[in-house]
């Protein structure tokens, strides 16, 4: 049993080496982000006009305490435009990533409760994002370096 441990952690160290962690937080980035950009531009017509049945779905399906209809119809799309756009350029990747998870919170508990497996699965790379950041191959880093070298 051992020779099988040892031969696991052996593997796990070459794909280590083969997958860098800013390989993954990249997928973690781009993975979620087409979630919620293609949940969104079901939302609209043309470039950004909400459709009627968005606004249907905010008063039937979607009715959230607190918040009218209309209003969040408006907040949810330009939320699922920009968050995406923001995790793909790894621009304020934290705060994509916690606008995200604090949206799957919100469809989890007031819109689809027992959907919690997909949303624990959108849930995960948002965790990682929030944690660690977009990586080296993020603009959060790029502008990182510059104020670092002034």
């Amino acid at each position: 049993m051992s020779r099988v441990v040892d031969g696991l952690d052996g593997l796990g160290e070459r794909l280590r080496r083969v997958l860098p962690d800013d390989l993954l937080l990249l997928a973690c980035r781009f993975s979620i982000a087409g979630v919620f950009w293609l949940s969104g531009r079901t939302k609209v017509e043309g470039w950004f006009t909400l459709t009627d049945t968005t606004f249907l779905l905010f008063r039937q399906d979607y009715a959230l305490p607190l918040i009218p209809p209309e209003i969040a119809a408006y907040l949810a799309t330009t939320a699922e435009h920009a968050l995406p756009i923001l995790l793909v350029l790894g621009l304020g990747t934290r705060f994509a990533a916690l606008g995200v998870l604090g949206m799957t919170a919100v469809i989890q508990t007031f819109v689809y409760p027992s959907a919690w497996p997909t949303h624990l699965s959108w849930a995960a790379p948002m965790l990682v994002l929030l944690g660690r950041g977009g990586g080296r191959w993020s603009l959060d880093q790029l502008i990182a370096r510059r104020w670092r070298t002034r």
